[in-house]
């Protein structure tokens, strides 16, 4: 018994699932077409600039994984896919009726006519509860299609955009429930885009933008605008974002773009999360990150903590001379002098004595007020320009010299080796031969005082090379 329950379970919970797993919806996918731009009013070198822009949006466009139907467009679906359902069910019994109505005008023999005419009457009342069944009963629109872009688009190819007042023949004949269509024009050297989405279930234009930009911050205007059209696309109702901050000057940015100072408006933003950076004057700034939830407002408030400083005494250079002192590209006075500086921080200074001495040190201030300190910037005559390269030039040569000569050296070496053993192997006085070995002797040396010379040279010169290389260097106190 328990075998057969369990084995009956199995069953039952297994057509329990199969039954589930059958319920289908209507219209599962989203897809969205991008036209090409009308660049008519570019000059043919500007025009490249609207394939970097389409690009741009298919990549990030691409991102959306599905959209949200709202009501309206959810009834549009639901009534269309109702419509075509019903109008199939009418035509199935229309052509059953006419099926019916052709065998009584004909007419066939007694027996025949009874069974077909039986026959037909049960389709006829099967097809007349089925049409009742989808009359009663609206269709199943999926609330959350899979988002898509044409085939076309994703291969990077934009059909030109319709005549107006033919959208909706393009977007059926494009098999696309939406259609992005815009222009790109010239404004004083910069790119003014317009894009507009039509939609069919409005049978109309329900969203449009502009933007203008620059070669220098196209990237960043793009991020932002289809940060918008992202919005638009998916369906999703937007999050909200108001920040207040203090002190009142405080400079904000959300994902690295500026959206205000202090107290900001209320700004929208995709679900998801965010990069808030706040800073101000004399107060440490702060970075941090923050989810945005769908029709939600996040109210966000900083209170920047504000900076402490030490007092830090720039006593001149390394010889007790003084000059003008410079904190970072700012002239701060003529040392000696004391500079008002954040605690523990990382700081440049800068001197310049009358003589032309110049010198730089980088040092961290001490990490609380209570402890003094003092700073010497060590300074030195400027290299002239070019003399870095000069140096290096030099060590290299030196350098090739050293690999020549010592070639030359271990050549004549072995030359002279050679001939002296033939001369005492041969235990002649040839004259001739003695005097070629000798001044073989003496090139062989010579070759070897070079290379004593090149390598001293070598070493001198890339002393020489590394000195010069690193006299300019900045300075850096590791202590505190």
């Amino acid at each position: 018994m328990l075998i057969l329950f369990f084995s009956f379970s199995s069953l039952l919970y297994a057509r329990g699932r199969t039954e589930e797993a059958d319920i289908k919806t209507q219209n599962d996918e989203w897809i969205l077409c991008i036209t090409n731009l009308d660049a008519t009013a570019l000059t043919a070198e500007r025009r490249t600039v609207t394939d970097v822009i389409l690009r741009k949006l298919v990549e990030n466009i691409n991102a959306i994984n599905y959209r949200t139907r709202i009501s309206s467009e959810y009834v549009y679906y639901e009534e269309a896919a109702w419509a075509n359902r019903r109008s199939t069910a009418a035509r199935a019994l229309a052509a059953k009726q006419n099926e019916r109505s052709l065998l009584i005008y004909r007419g066939e023999p007694d027996w025949r006519y009874r069974a077909n005419l039986s026959r037909l009457e049960a389709d006829i009342i099967k097809l007349y509860a089925e049409l009742e069944e989808i009359e009663n009963n609206a269709p199943l629109v999926n609330k959350e299609p899979v988002f898509y872009l044409t085939s076309g688009n994703l291969s990077f190819q934009f059909p030109e955009a319709p005549v107006p007042g033919n959208e909706y023949r393009f977007c059926t004949s494009q098999r696309a429930d939406a259609a992005l269509i815009g222009t790109i024009s010239d404004y004083h050297g910069r790119f003014i885009v317009t894009l507009r989405l039509y939609t069919i279930y409005t049978r109309s234009f329900v969203w449009e933008e502009r933007i203008i930009f620059s070669h220098e911050d196209m990237e960043s205007a793009l991020e932002e605008f289809s940060r918008k059209l992202i919005i638009v696309l998916s369906g999703n109702n937007p999050g909200a974002v108001a920040v207040t901050a203090e002190p009142e000057e405080t400079l904000v940015l959300i994902n690295r773009a500026f959206v205000g100072r202090g107290t900001t408006d209320i700004l929208e933003f995709p679900p998801g999360r965010i990069t808030v950076t706040a800073s101000a004057p004399d107060f440490e700034s702060i970075t941090f990150e923050t989810d945005i939830i769908s029709g939600e407002l996040s109210q966000i408030k900083i209170n920047l903590n504000p900076v402490e400083y030490v007092d830090v005494e720039i006593a001149g250079n390394h010889r007790g001379r003084s000059g003008n002192v410079y904190h970072g590209a700012m002239y701060v006075g003529e040392a000696p002098l004391t500079l008002r500086l954040p605690l523990n921080y990382l700081e440049l200074l800068e001197m310049e004595t009358e003589s032309g001495d110049t010198g730089r040190i980088v040092f961290y201030t001490p990490d609380t007020d209570e402890i003094s300190s003092s700073v010497n910037i060590r300074t030195i005559r400027q290299s002239r320009q070019g003399s870095v390269d000069r140096a290096r030039n030099l060590y290299y040569w030196a350098w090739g010299g050293t690999w020549i000569s010592g070639i030359a050296a271990w050549v004549s070496f072995n030359t002279y080796n050679n001939m002296a053993n033939a001369f005492l192997q041969g235990g002649s006085t040839n004259a001739t031969l003695y005097n070629d070995a000798n001044r073989m002797y003496n090139i062989y040396m010579g070759t070897f005082i070079a290379l004593g010379a090149f390598v001293v040279l070598d070493l001198i010169l890339m002393t020489r090379y590394i000195y010069i290389a690193n006299r300019d260097s900045t300075s850096v106190r590791t202590g505190k």
